[in-house]
Formats: C-alpha cells, structure tokens, sequence
C-alpha cells in the first residue's frame, strides 16, 4: 500500500490524519484538499468496520486510534449500528475546485 506523505513527518501525518478521521465521525464530513480526503478516507472505513463489530477489542482499537472519547463514543453508539447492513463503501470523496487563497484542489469527505 503507497503511502502519502502530505508533506509531513510520520508522526506529523498520523496526528493529522487521527484528527481528519475524528473530525469526519463527529460533523459527519469534512472540506479539506483533496489529497487528505484520499488519505483519510480508508481510516474512516476502518473505524465504521470496527464499530460494525461492536466488541470490547474493536472500541479498544478505535480508542487507541482516535484518543477523542466523544469520537468513539458516537462511532460505535450511532455510526455503526446505522451502517450495520452496508457492506463497505462507507464515504465519499467529492471534489469541490481549487481553493481562493492558494489554489489549491479541495474536497469534501463525507459519510454517505
């Protein structure tokens, strides 16, 4: 699996992409650029996975991932008993245009 680097150290990247990943489980989506969207995205379905499975071990993980107790507690309290029937495809990136400031390309990741 490639990994994108964002422009930023290993653990500069995973603190960002924890914070993407929680920010989406508790506002339902999130407008960032694009390329934090196609790397937060596989979080996101990992983290609805685990709380489809709703054990002890998987809020556990989730925990560890997330280190926000309102994330988890909604995640496996509303996001996952929601998405109990779906089987994948948990998000979607949609892309929105270049933003003012930098033109940079932006993209909203939101739980469908």
């Amino acid at each position: 699996m490639s990994v994108q680097k964002l422009g930023r150290t290993q653990g500069q990247r995973k603190a960002l992409l924890r914070g993407l990943v929680a920010s989406v489980l508790l506002h339902g989506k999130i407008e960032t650029t694009a390329g934090k969207a196609r790397a937060a995205k596989p979080l996101v379905d990992k983290m609805v996975t685990l709380a489809k499975r709703g054990d002890l071990h998987a809020r556990r993980q989730a925990a560890a991932f997330l280190a926000d107790p309102e994330a988890v507690k909604k995640l496996f309290n509303e996001i996952g008993p929601k998405y109990a029937d779906r089987n994948g495809g948990y998000t979607r990136v949609l892309k929105l245009g270049p933003r003012q400031g930098d033109a940079a390309p932006m993209a909203l990741l939101e739980l469908v």
